[in-house]
């Protein structure tokens, strides 16, 4: 039986902005090390997922920066979305195609832009997930444990164990901060948004619940992918399919995994200096800045007496805001 990987590589990435652009999104860059974060999620599949079973799915403003970086995919593995429309029309798409190629096939679904801890560990619970699936016959989510309160998280509430899994008592989507404490305590796990399923399983538990994207079936079953993205409501698989189908099951990994959705998440995954500062490229601190993010991609940086401050100098523009408060940058990207 063959494993497939579909990697969601989608997205502008304007939280990163101004060292993101719709060219070169959240992805395309080295937000933790000095490889972009696809190029790493591609390589955390080496002895799970060869290459030429590896599809990327992105937009067509990417498909050649995405080829560029991964160069080990091939580029017909390199799927371009007609439109936006979130996770479940992609994956969708993605299973109908593995299905359709390699009957019988598994699927791995994770997205481009991750901050993982371990990656032997990462492919360990992948191949629990990919198991599980195959043995229960069953659509597989992986877990990871809460290392804080986190509200800007989906969370997992399991349920009866179920062989070496558990059963999804329920999702709980973004908390408020008494909550998210109150779901860490009773064992609640954060919904990493890697997932194992055979495709055939999938596509009919998405065929059977995912109402949203009955409209364009016929379509995708006819493989027309441009009226099938025309004719589907945007949602998220999470919605679509895993909140209301009974085949479902939970793992609980051991890795460490960020989703790096704002520039306060490097102070969590970048090593940082003596005084709690992540720094890249040219800056200069003094000894009173203390706990903030400064990027430099060409020119130089010089900072004093800062502290919970991130300043970013990229693509001709500079950003200074303080951390914590990542909902300032959409409202000032908005405005530019």
């Amino acid at each position: 039986m063959s494993t497939w990987a579909a990697i969601l590589a989608g997205g502008s990435g304007t939280r990163f902005w101004p060292l993101s652009t719709p060219e070169r999104p959240k992805q395309l860059l080295p937000l933790n090390g000095d490889r972009p974060l696809l190029a790493q999620a591609v390589a955390r599949l080496q002895g799970l997922v060869p290459p030429e079973r590896i599809l990327i799915l992105t937009s067509a403003a990417l498909v050649q920066p995405v080829a560029a970086t991964v160069p080990e995919v091939p580029a017909a593995n390199i799927f371009l979305e007609p439109r936006a429309a979130s996770t479940a029309p992609a994956l969708a798409w993605a299973a109908h195609w593995i299905a359709k190629h390699d009957p019988g096939g598994q699927m791995l679904s994770l997205h481009a832009d991750w901050a993982i801890g371990d990656d032997r560990a990462f492919r360990a619970a992948a191949s629990h997930a990919l198991g599980v699936a195959t043995e229960q016959d069953v659509l597989v989510t992986v877990g990871v444990k809460p290392t804080r309160n986190e509200t800007a998280y989906g969370y997992i509430v399991p349920g009866k164990p179920a062989g070496s899994a558990r059963k999804v008592k329920r999702f709980i989507e973004k908390p408020s901060p008494a909550r998210a404490a109150l779901l860490r305590r009773r064992g609640a796990l954060w919904n990493s948004g890697l997932f194992a399923w055979s495709a055939a399983r999938f596509l009919g538990e998405a065929g059977a619940y995912a109402e949203e994207l009955a409209p364009g079936w016929s379509a995708l079953t006819n493989g027309d992918a441009p009226r099938f993205f025309a004719a589907v409501t945007p949602v998220a698989v999470d919605v679509a399919v895993l909140e209301r189908t009974p085949r479902l099951a939970v793992v609980t990994a051991t890795f460490s995994w960020d989703d790096i959705g704002s520039w306060d998440a490097l102070l969590r995954i970048r090593r940082r200096d003596a005084r709690g500062n992540v720094t890249v490229g040219n800056v200069t601190l003094d000894d009173d800045v203390k706990n903030s993010v400064i990027w430099a991609e060409n020119e130089e940086i010089a900072v004093g007496g800062i502290e919970d401050m991130v300043i970013v100098r990229a693509n001709g523009h500079t950003l200074v805001m303080p951390t914590g408060r990542p909902d300032k940058l959409k409202a000032l990207v908005q405005k530019l």
